[in-house]
């Protein structure tokens, strides 16, 4: 019963948060872009770039609200039906096309089935006893799911961790851990386990962040040619989380790991070279999920196999 109202729940946010990265992008670009997603979307000319901007000015901030806004297409923004919000299904019926303009739906369906995923291996995999405690944490473990999901789709499609949506999970995990820390007899040592962990996560990347070289944009603004500042905020974020120097030090192994195995096989195929940008967040969240869910055993082996501990 528990296994299937996960699954509900992971299909009803993972819906969401197709339109919530879609509406904060949208807002973000008519408030300091004056452009509609022209790297997501590869517009080829001024024409069709102006045209974009056009149909977009059209929208009020209420309209792109995500409490106020009524769910719509993103090419012809025609009110979406019920029967065209159901998560998964309504994709596949309509053969990945609008029912309204037939141009193609820009969600794809992954993170609807994504996190139900993650929702539900959390839950079979959740490291303690679901109970007391155990149960608090587990719930706000799924709103960082939701958050994660959001942070992911975001990274892949524009190549940016919004601080939008960081911070607010950074300010989270604080409350989380202060509340494990001091209602749940966590004490002082779990405080300062979590603050050494993202201490440790945001440095690292901090310090990547200050020795890389610099390239600058069109407008001026300096860059680091290797991590973005969300890398940075990231890390502190999920740092916090897996609480603890092990755990975060652990974290950026995953996830070198796991970008290193994606890498790879593009670089071989010749599909990226070494100057070809990835995005880093993805791999730092899955890491996250991993050291979440499997860190404390994946230490313990670590260190029976090779400190005999």
């Amino acid at each position: 019963m528990v296994i299937v109202l996960l699954i509900i729940l992971g299909l009803c946010f993972g819906s969401f948060v197709n339109a919530y990265v879609w509406r904060m992008r949208a807002k973000d670009v008519l408030v300091y872009k004056g452009d509609l997603e022209t790297e997501a979307n590869g517009m080829a000319t001024k024409a069709e770039k102006a045209t974009k901007t056009d149909k977009l000015s059209a929208l009020s901030a209420a309209e792109l609200s995500i409490t106020k806004g009524r769910s719509m297409c993103v090419h012809c923004h025609h009110e979406l039906a019920p029967k065209d919000l159901i998560p998964v299904v309504s994709y596949l019926t309509l053969g990945g096309k609008c029912r309204y303009c037939r141009q193609p739906i820009q969600d794809t369906p992954l993170s609807e089935l994504m996190t139900p995923l993650l929702f539900v291996v959390s839950y079979l995999a959740w490291p303690q006893p679901l109970h007391g405690a155990h149960v608090f944490t587990f719930c706000l473990w799924l709103v960082f799911l939701v958050g994660f999901v959001a942070l992911a789709i975001y990274d892949i499609r524009w190549f940016e961790l919004p601080h939008k949506i960081v911070l607010p999970l950074i300010g989270l995990a604080a409350v989380q851990t202060f509340a494990v820390a001091f209602g749940f007899d966590g004490g002082w040592h779990s405080l300062a386990r979590a603050g050494a962990g993202a201490l440790l996560g945001g440095g690292i990347f901090l310090v990547l962040y200050i020795v890389s070289p610099k390239q600058k944009l069109e407008d001026g603004t300096s860059i680091s040619a290797w991590i973005g500042g969300g890398d940075i905020t990231l890390g502190t974020l999920i740092g916090l989380l897996v609480g603890g120097p092990g755990g975060a030090l652990l974290l950026i192994f995953m996830a070198s790991l796991v970008g290193t195995l994606v890498a790879l096989p593009l670089l071989v195929a010749g599909k990226a070279n070494r100057r070809t940008h990835l995005p880093f967040g993805p791999y730092l969240l899955l890491a996250g999920i991993i050291v979440q869910l499997w860190g404390t055993g994946l230490i313990s082996w670590y260190t029976s196999l090779f400190l005999g501990t």
